[in-house]
C-alpha cells in the first residue's frame, strides 16, 4: 500500500509577541481566520487522508469553524512547548502508519502557495529523509557580540530560512521529537529534530510570500501576501 500523506498544524502557541483579546490563530485576514486559511490549503492537496489542529487548553473557537474545513481534522490539545504540542499531534493520527507522510504547519503562516505546497510533497516522496520549505538568505548576515555589536559577517551563501510545512514520515518524526524531548533538546521545528538523528533534510525553495505572523505590523503584509497568493494555483 502507499504511504499516505497526513498534516498537523500547529494552533496552540501563547503568542507572546503579538497580544491582544484574539488568539492568534483566529485573527483575520481576507475574511477568513489565518487558521482557516491554512485548513483550506491543505484541503486542495491531493491525496491527503486527514489531519489533525494542535489547539490551546480552552479553546473553543475551532468548534465554530466550517464543518467542511473540520472534516476528518482532529482536535488536540497541544502541550508546554512547541515540539511537545506537534508530538500530541502525532499521536492523535491514530490510523496513520509509520511510513506515512505528515507534513507539519504553524497556523500562523496562512499564506503558503499552493505549488510550493505540491513541490515538496514531490520532492520529498522522492526523498528517503524528508524535507521542508525554506528560503536562501538575501540579505548580510551579521553576528552579534554580547554588547549587542557586530562581531562578524557571515557568508550568506549557504543559509537558508526555515519555513513550514516540513514533511517527514510519521514513525521518523514521533521518535526524533520524543528523544530530543527525552534528552532535554528543544527543537525549534521539526527539522532539528530529524537533524539531531544525524539525517539531514531536504531544503525545498519557497516562496518569500509564505509570511509568519509573529507581531501585530505581520498581519498587514500577511493581508498584502494573500493577495499574490491567491492567485497563485
Amino acid at each position: 500500500m502507499a504511504a499516505r500523506i497526513w498534516y498537523v498544524i500547529a494552533a496552540a502557541g501563547r503568542a507572546t509577541r503579538f497580544g491582544g483579546p484574539v488568539p492568534k490563530p483566529y485573527l483575520k485576514i481576507a475574511g477568513a481566520t489565518l487558521l482557516e486559511h491554512c485548513l483550506r490549503a491543505f484541503a486542495s492537496l491531493k491525496g491527503i487522508a486527514g489531519g489533525a489542529v494542535v489547539l490551546a487548553t480552552g479553546d473553543r473557537r475551532f468548534e465554530r469553524l466550517p464543518a467542511v474545513l473540520r472534516r476528518r481534522v482532529v482536535a488536540v490539545e497541544g502541550g508546554d512547548s512547541r515540539a511537545r504540542s506537534v508530538l500530541n499531534g502525532l499521536q492523535s493520527l491514530i490510523t496513520a502508519s509509520a511510513d506515512d507522510w505528515v507534513l507539519v504547519h504553524d497556523a500562523a503562516r496562512p499564506c503558503v502557495p499552493r505549488p510550493d505546497l505540491r513541490a515538496l510533497v514531490s520532492a520529498c516522496r522522492r526523498d528517503a529523509v524528508g524535507g521542508l520549505l525554506a528560503a536562501p538568505v538575501a540579505d548580510t548576515v551579521k553576528q552579534a557580540d554580547e554588547e549587542g555589536r557586530s562581531l562578524r559577517t557571515l557568508p550568506r551563501e549557504r543559509l537558508w530560512r526555515a519555513q513550514t510545512p516540513q514533511m517527514f514520515r510519521l514513525g521518523a518524526l514521533k521518535l526524533a521529537l520524543g528523544q530530543a524531548l527525552e534528552q532535554g533538546f528543544e527543537p525549534t521545528d521539526e527539522s532539528a529534530a530529524i537533524e539531531k538523528l544525524g539525517l539531514r533534510p531536504l531544503l525545498v525553495e519557497g516562496s518569500p510570500l509564505n509570511v509568519k505572523v509573529t507581531r501585530p505590523a505581520d498581519l498587514a503584509f500577511a493581508a498584502a501576501a494573500w493577495s499574490a497568493v491567491r492567485r497563485l494555483r
